[in-house]
């Protein structure tokens, strides 16, 4: 059995406050142009569901650089709202005056002093009274929802991508997905490329990605490589989604419509086994309901990890609007337990899992042999799944 304490974990999904921290580079000369963006951007987001406060901040020590922090009630209100449409389009306008960008994001685990009071300041205005900063409701919002525990890590940033291609062109593109070259893996001292695990689904492809250290560097390292700019140029006729890579606008836009953030990771401590194979699920959520559907999978997996006749050895739950996809390291054959595999198994699991699926057309599976037909539907296509060398 797998302890608490020897469990690697990360979940959107523990009821915790988030600050998020976005450090940005502007381009000289672009400050007021920076602020006027700023205070339509801020504008929109205060009215967004789980939105608490944010901050504008500038370096006192290079006035180029420019730190925003917000809090939200929860990760998934913030995700919900980064992987709209809407948001896409509401920071378009930051490209024309913004260098680079940074963003992080963090549970908030403890806190101390004192809450707003006479005299503090709203985001965008002068000081106010503390009646006036918040509602009580908000206020009371605001002072709970701590994260419980530190959770344990393992150093790996885990991130995918994902787009679909034109009907009848899927073996042409799985065949140069699994042919490219893989780039070099070190990116630096401390960032590394650990594994990529490319997967289809019918016409959707979606890629996996394992980074030691920083992620953002790792994507752009490997952008550059050329191997990967001639897999990128000769699959795109292929695409649903016209792009111009040449283009930083068009490329900017694509990828991010493409990002299919982790939502939740539990896997098993200590060392990792050679009779693990990997898997990937794909799950289709009705209209609004891609978070709890993966909200669902990731309990499902928290039990199946601490359970010791349980063949999973770890689970990433990856999710953007109504697309999930569950990554399954287990032992053995993804069918020997159908029900666990595909996230079900338990009173009543498989009816709700139904409710929260748009391919459940054809009514609840409830016996072995149904929840099999409903797993072998779910399976991706594995087309590579490349490791990068261990390090001495």
């Amino acid at each position: 059995m797998t302890t608490l304490s020897e469990r690697i974990s990360q979940s959107a999904f523990d009821g915790s406050r988030l600050r998020v921290v976005l450090l940005l580079d502007l381009y000289d000369g672009a400050q007021n142009q920076f602020l006027e963006v700023y205070e339509h951007l801020q504008k929109q987001v205060s009215s967004v569901p789980g939105h608490i406060s944010d901050e504008l901040c500038q370096s006192i020590e290079n006035p180029s650089q420019w730190l925003i922090t917000s809090e939200w009630e929860s990760a998934p209100r913030f995700l919900a709202w980064i992987n709209s449409e809407e948001h896409v389009a509401s920071v378009q306008p930051l490209h024309g005056c913004v260098r680079d960008t940074r963003s992080l994001r963090f549970s908030v685990l403890r806190e101390v002093g004192k809450g707003p009071g006479p005299g503090s300041h709203s985001p965008t205005g002068p000081p106010t009274s503390s009646a006036a900063a918040s509602s009580p409701d908000a206020a009371a919002r605001a002072r709970g929802n701590l994260q419980v525990a530190p959770r344990r890590g393992d150093g790996v940033v885990r991130h995918a991508l994902t787009f679909t291609v034109k009907p009848g062109s899927e073996p042409v593109v799985a065949e140069l997905l699994a042919g490219y070259t893989s780039p070099q893996a070190q990116v630096d001292e401390t960032t590394r490329l650990r594994r990529t695990s490319l997967f289809m689904h019918g016409n959707r492809v979606v890629r996996a990605v394992e980074v030691e250290g920083d992620l953002l560097a790792a994507l752009r390292h490997v952008a550059q490589q050329p191997e990967v700019r001639a897999l990128e140029e000769a699959i795109n006729p292929y695409l649903e989604q016209d792009r111009d890579l040449s283009d930083p606008g068009s490329a900017r836009m694509f990828f991010t419509r493409a990002a299919l953030p982790a939502v939740h990771h539990v896997a098993a401590g200590g060392r990792e086994r050679a009779d693990v194979g990997r898997h990937a699920l794909f799950y289709p959520a009705k209209d609004g309901c891609g978070m709890a559907l993966a909200r669902l999978l990731a309990g499902q997996d928290e039990a199946a990890v601490d359970d010791p006749t349980s063949p999973i050895e770890g689970s990433t739950v990856f999710q953007r609007d109504d697309i999930v996809v569950r990554l399954l390291d287990l032992r053995g054959p993804l069918d020997a337990r159908p029900a666990l595999a595909l996230g079900v198994e338990g009173d009543h699991k498989a009816a709700v899992l139904a409710r929260l699926l748009d391919s459940a057309k054809d009514g609840v599976p409830t016996t072995d042999q149904e929840i099999s037909r409903f797993l072998a539907r779910s399976e991706m296509r594995l087309i590579t799944d490349r490791r990068s060398p261990v390090q001495a």
